[in-house]
């Protein structure tokens, strides 16, 4: 029990963490956490290890064979292993900056892009149209929108019933301005992060403007010291939801991406990714968008 407690406070939070999380890889990730300090390793360094294991676990996934596979599929669970670790080396050492944030988001996609290449030149050496392509590029984007939106949800929830200490919201306008003053010749590894996070961040506020006018009007007027009320029926109204945002993220995908690797019906993937992910997401930011509206009228009344 103690143990348990003690990785407990590697949580971004109990109530957005994955029953998956708590049980595997939250506790996986908190000795590779630990054996990465004792070792010297940075949250950023662990983030890159993960990058290089995730994008060579997509290779795997080219091959029939089921040995293969399976080496593919114990390389991504490590993967997301380390990328579990990252964060909560970050929250042991006190280390967390929004450059390994960043880094951290873009390694995850970039484990995808890896594994969407792969199966598509499988599809076509197994005799299917290059079209596939064409496919994948559309399920890639929308597992980019879906992650890029359960991310920016969970940040607002725990803005609204933490506070701002446990929240990373960040505006493009305020991106824009401090990717003005990096170079290309001296920054350039901070510039090229910068601009992937812009566009991240303009994707994200895209399909959250009820939310966002929410948040602005709630900070112009209160600052950091959200009412009660609001603060209540904010978390009221989205906890429900957290269980979506999670299905939108990682989890939920590589348990159907390993199902259908296995079977040998990995096209399941793909359908699931682009039909069910996506009705998930246009349900959720719906709902998201709808309580935004309730809360803000409520607050407008309130001035």
């Amino acid at each position: 029990m103690e143990q348990t407690n003690v990785i407990g406070t590697t949580y971004k939070s109990k109530d957005t963490e994955e029953f998956l999380d708590i049980l595997f890889y939250r506790p996986i990730g908190y000795i590779l956490a630990l054996a990465s300090k004792a070792i010297g390793l940075t949250p950023n360094a662990v983030t890159i290890i993960s990058i290089f294991v995730g994008v060579i676990a997509g290779h795997f996934f080219y091959y029939k064979e089921l040995g293969l596979n399976i080496i593919g599929i114990g390389l991504l669970v490590f993967a997301n292993a380390l990328d579990s670790a990252d964060g909560q080396l970050a929250r042991i050492t006190n280390s967390k900056s929004r450059f390994g944030r960043i880094l951290d988001g873009l390694g995850g996609n970039l484990w995808f892009v890896s594994i969407y290449i792969h199966l598509a030149i499988r599809f076509i050496a197994d005799g299917g149209t290059p079209f596939i392509f064409v496919f994948a590029v559309l399920c890639g984007l929308s597992h980019s929108i879906q992650s890029a939106m359960a991310d920016y949800y969970r940040n607002y929830y725990m803005f609204f019933k933490y506070g701002k200490e446990k929240s990373e919201i960040d505006k493009s306008g305020h991106l824009q301005e401090e990717y003005k003053r990096y170079s290309w010749t001296k920054n350039l590894y901070r510039k090229f992060l910068m601009r992937v996070y812009i566009n991240y961040t303009v994707e994200q506020e895209f399909f959250a403007k009820t939310l966002r006018a929410l948040y602005d009007t709630a900070t112009r007027r209160y600052g950091t010291e959200i009412p009660e009320w609001l603060r209540i029926n904010y978390t009221k109204l989205t906890k429900p939801l957290i269980k979506y945002f999670n299905i939108l993220t990682t989890n939920t995908r590589m348990i159907v991406l390993f199902i259908g690797v296995l079977s040998g019906y990995y096209m399941i993937y793909w359908i699931f990714e682009f039909t069910v992910l996506n009705i998930l997401l246009l349900y959720v930011v719906w709902k998201q968008e709808r309580s935004s509206y309730l809360l803000l009228s409520e607050l407008n009344r309130n001035n």
